[in-house]
């Protein structure tokens, strides 16, 4: 396991901890879907900021800020989120508005193959048929990315329609299984992979996909249960499409004896519900990146879901709108541990309404190094008081170290053994602060406050 478990000790008392070597073997040729994801994925996703309503005079903004303010720093994702599908009912936090009522209505548009087609009163330029291709050739022109979610399975308006699944003899009914439902959505139904045309009809979604030139496809209602098969479809279909399209599932959490499946069929998967903008929801991703720390870095990565920093729920889905309700310094710490386990960065708010103190987090090179470049991240000490990672900084002896105090209680005080991790004497960087605090030999003692974290980079001198 790349983690050290160590007895959890009282805040009270110093923590000493000794490094662990762990250098795992890196695959000696990795799929090509998983080798084109070297760094973890970078963007924004509509939900955190427009819930179900997103439109795409709001998608072209967003698009927009990240190409003139956030391009090059690495941020290249743009996502629509959520129900692009379903005419527009404007900002709403009651999802029962959200359903489809009895005899289907209001009816989404559907291609003849049973496809969804997007909502044309909020993505105008889809319509004739076009899809989101003219929006993704926007998003192009800008030297950006283009996302989109969608839902597991088919249609139900689809089987009502008796749709025909392209390139086949089959129907939509032929292949769907009708007792097989999202609980939080009533969209959909799911397919049965045994059945003739059931492939054919993802492959046939995904073709799409690809002629419209999306890149990054989230896939939601995968993970409870965990569709075992119909994540193999996908993965399949993406592969057949002969785009390099970036497969997430969601949502979370995704049952970690499953690791070994969902590392070889996806990109990203997350290890939480929705995360808001409350400190006992981002203190919960400490303990499911730890279980799932053996999964980082391989070409794929374990998520613990959007960024909920900035301007929120603008549309919903939850609560009024607001600006992130999390301190600053549990706004630190939450990208800090994003970036110290290489998680994907996916920001939740409205980027045109950032404030400074959210282009100053999300701007910092030195941080945005330690998620795009750190190898061997592992997790030395867990506890419900304190976590510390650790990371290698790529051809040096350097190190990356990143200390977090999750709970109120306890003393603050931490003493770090340096002569243990093979750094007699370092100099030591404040990543957050962009400055130097110090050379320092065999010890580094620490004062954190609660909620706060040190992401440091120590610097190995002779």
């Amino acid at each position: 396991m790349k983690r050290k478990n160590l007895i959890f000790i009282p805040i009270s008392l110093f923590i000493t901890f000794i490094f662990l070597s762990n250098i795992y073997a890196q695959d000696a040729k990795l799929p090509v879907w998983q080798s084109r994801v070297k760094t973890p994925p970078m963007g924004w996703n509509s939900y955190d900021c427009y819930g179900y309503g997103v439109n795409e005079k709001q998608v072209k903004e967003n698009a927009d800020y990240i190409a003139k303010h956030l391009k090059k720093y690495g941020w290249e994702y743009v996502v629509i989120d959520f129900c692009w599908y379903f005419p527009d009912v404007g900002p709403a936090t009651d999802t029962r508005q959200h359903y489809q009522k009895p005899g289907y209505r209001p009816r989404m548009v559907l291609d003849n193959f049973g496809r969804l087609q997007p909502d044309p009163a909020r993505f105008p330029s889809s319509k004739t048929g076009k899809g989101f291709k003219p929006i993704a050739d926007y998003i192009h022109k800008l030297g950006l990315k283009f996302g989109i979610h969608i839902m597991r399975g088919i249609p139900r308006q689809a089987v009502f329609e008796n749709s025909q699944i392209k390139g086949t003899k089959f129907t939509a009914a032929d292949i769907a299984v009708q007792k097989d439902t999202c609980v939080w959505l009533n969209y959909m139904y799911g397919v049965d992979m045994s059945k003739k045309g059931a492939q054919e009809y993802y492959n046939s979604l995904f073709e799409q996909y690809a002629q419209w030139g999306v890149d990054f496809v989230k896939i939601d209602d995968l993970s409870r249960p965990y569709a075992e098969k119909e994540i193999e479809s996908y993965r399949a279909a993406i592969d057949n499409c002969k785009r390099p399209i970036i497969l997430s599932t969601s949502p979370g959490p995704t049952p970690v004896e499953k690791g070994g499946h969902i590392s070889n069929n996806a990109n990203m998967w997350r290890l939480l519900d929705d995360l808001w903008d409350n400190w006992a929801q981002v203190d919960n991703a400490f303990d499911q990146l730890y279980i799932w720390a053996d999964y980082i870095g391989k070409g794929n990565y374990p998520d613990p879901d959007m960024l909920p920093l900035g301007k929120l729920s603008k549309y919903g889905p939850v609560g009024d709108e607001r600006y992130t309700k999390l301190t600053q310094d549990e706004q630190i710490s939450l990208f800090s541990l994003w970036c110290i386990t290489r998680s994907p960065l996916m920001l939740g708010g409205n980027l045109p309404e950032n404030d400074d103190f959210t282009n100053s987090l999300i701007t910092n090179e030195e941080v945005l190094a330690v998620c795009k470049n750190s190898i061997n991240n592992i997790n030395i000490l867990h506890s419900p008081t304190i976590d510390i990672w650790e990371a290698d900084v790529p051809n040096s002896k350097d190190k990356y170290i990143a200390v977090f105090k999750r709970k109120e209680m306890g003393s603050g005080k931490i003493k770090i053994d340096l002569k243990s991790m093979g750094l007699n004497k370092c100099k030591v960087r404040d990543l957050w602060k962009k400055k130097d605090i110090g050379d320092f030999s065999n010890e580094l003692n620490l004062t954190i406050d609660p909620h706060a974290c040190y992401l440091l980079r120590l610097s190995y001198i002779k």
